[in-house]
């Protein structure tokens, strides 16, 4: 089983959580868009035994701490594998066009994903759904009855798709693979309020219709 805490981060307020394998300890941190002590903290108390830093998508508020955070605990940087391209370019990630946001010197992801690829934190395993729409390199990641969702599917709402690379087409066949997944799901989206994929089916304007 995993333990998640949210913590939320950055201008935009993006939840960054946290993740530990009850049975093992080990960490991961989802998306530290910013940076933040009392994430830091926390990983420290706990002897530091993060294990990998799992990124949502290449948006700036979701990437800006990624690399600092994963070098001072020598974790690894989990993406899917069209990420990269948003790690390394900051017009694609967007802190380009905002003269506050300090610039992110380019990076890569570590492990690098495709839909449907597994991997294990403690005794925990991760599969990885690619949801485009968003962004090209939009994916969500599931375990237990979890979704951490990032900026794909938010309580009663979804991704905008008006930014590079999104898509209305993609987005709405993302939203419908979600939606057929069989049983209901904790999400856990990259901002906003934590909601259940039953009560989205219901309730979400794209979702009830797909």
């Amino acid at each position: 089983m995993i333990d998640i805490k949210c913590v939320t981060v950055g201008p935009v307020i993006t939840n960054c959580f946290l993740l530990t394998d009850e049975a093992t300890k080990e960490m991961a941190v989802v998306d530290p868009g910013d940076k933040s002590d009392a994430l830091i903290n926390e990983i420290n108390a706990s002897k530091g035994k993060l294990k990998y830093v799992i990124l949502t998508h290449g948006h700036y508020d979701h990437i800006g701490y990624a690399k600092q955070l994963a070098d001072m605990f020598h974790a690894k940087i989990i993406c899917g594998k069209n990420t990269n391209k948003f790690l390394c370019d900051n017009f694609l990630n967007h802190s380009a066009y905002h003269p506050d946001i300090p610039d992110i010197q380019p990076f890569n992801g570590d492990i690098l994903l495709s839909d449907g690829d597994t991997f294990s934190l403690g005794e925990t395993k991760f599969k990885y759904k690619y949801t485009p729409g968003h962004t090209i390199d939009s994916g969500c990641y599931i375990f237990d009855d979890n979704i951490i969702a990032g900026d794909t599917l938010f309580r009663d709402s979804y991704g905008r798709t008006d930014l590079p690379t999104g898509d209305d087409t993609q987005m709405i066949e993302s939203i419908r693979r979600l939606k057929n997944l069989e049983g209901d799901y904790n999400v856990f989206p990259g901002h906003g309020y934590m909601t259940t994929l039953e009560r989205e089916r219901k309730h979400n304007p794209l979702m009830s219709r797909v």
